[in-house]
């Protein structure tokens, strides 16, 4: 474990991940700050291997909590072993965070820890962003989503039974190896439109997205290609034509979102990355960590500076 936690003398978010370092976020932070008007502040990485010991988890938490410096936190990767591990050391948990037992964002009001969870919102946002308005009325598909970790538990929830102008998809067929967690995605969202798969390897998505219509919506929400190597799918996974494909990573080796740009010419695909996702996420989290509102016009002027920072554009 790197925990490489110090306090400052100056207020501090924390970025609560496995590689922080690499993150454009170590970069793009002190610009966004600037554009903020926040001061003098600080951001601090706090690297914890893939599904550490609860231990850490509550060593951590507990550390914020008590360093007056400390304002909050963005967890990523962590989201439900942070929750599983340390949600009793929570003075408040929003409904998100208790509903989907995962904590994307920690901040601290009236002397109070607070725990959110933040997904939800990051995630409707980009998908207003990267799909028309009433899509699956006029032309959408199906949704696939590979993973039920914290995202793709946002996203279908969104979908599903979220407030957008996107309408609601027919159904959403979310895909996992894990049964414990597409059980809880069940309970949930209650909803006949959504499928669960349990799934072994990459060819078993590899047989659901060949089932998929035209005009679908493929999600990599598996957290494959940024912290584990490799992708959902085989190098032999055919997209449904005229698909929107969307990898939640913007960093590592993206395996997936290279396999869907090589057949993005034959297969008419529509491919995105999740840079955008990464903008809405953090500044949701920044928002609440320095009590600052950052309306979506903002949001998109804060994209423009990561991408400068970032080398982007």
């Amino acid at each position: 474990m790197n925990m490489e936690f110090v306090s400052t003398p100056v207020p501090t978010i924390h970025f609560i991940g496995i590689s922080t370092k690499q993150s454009s976020i170590m970069r793009v932070f002190p610009e966004w700050a600037k554009e903020l008007g926040l001061g003098d502040v600080a951001i601090n990485g706090i690297d914890l291997a893939l599904h550490a010991a609860p231990d850490q988890y509550q060593q951590v938490v507990a550390l914020i909590r008590d360093d007056v410096n400390s304002n909050g936190a963005l967890v990523t990767t962590h989201k439900i072993d942070l929750f599983q591990a340390a949600h009793q050391l929570f003075d408040e948990l929003d409904w998100f965070a208790a509903s989907m037992h995962e904590v994307s964002s920690i901040s601290k009001r009236a002397g109070k820890l607070i725990g959110q969870a933040k997904d939800p919102v990051s995630a409707g946002r980009t998908l207003a962003g990267m799909i028309s308005p009433r899509f699956w009325t006029a032309e959408g598909g199906d949704v696939f989503c590979m993973g039920c970790g914290g995202a793709g538990v946002a996203i279908t929830w969104f979908l599903l039974l979220g407030d957008h102008r996107l309408a609601r998809p027919k159904r959403v067929i979310v895909s996992d190896v894990s049964a414990e967690r597409l059980a809880h995605l069940e309970k949930l969202v209650d909803a006949t439109a959504l499928e669960i798969e349990l799934v072994r390897d990459a060819k078993d998505n590899d047989r659901i997205l060949e089932g998929l219509p035209e005009r679908s919506l493929v999600i990599n929400a598996t957290g494959l290609g940024k912290d584990r190597p490799g992708s959902p799918i085989t190098d032999h996974g055919r997209f449904p034509r005229r698909a929107i494909v969307w990898e939640l990573n913007y960093r590592g080796a993206l395996d997936f979102f290279h396999q869907a740009n090589r057949a993005a010419t034959e297969r008419g695909l529509t491919v995105h990355d999740g840079w955008d996702y990464f903008v809405h996420g953090w500044s949701c989290v920044i928002a609440d960590v320095f009590h600052v509102d950052i309306p979506n016009e903002r949001v998109s002027k804060l994209a423009e500076i990561a991408a400068l920072v970032s080398g982007r554009k």
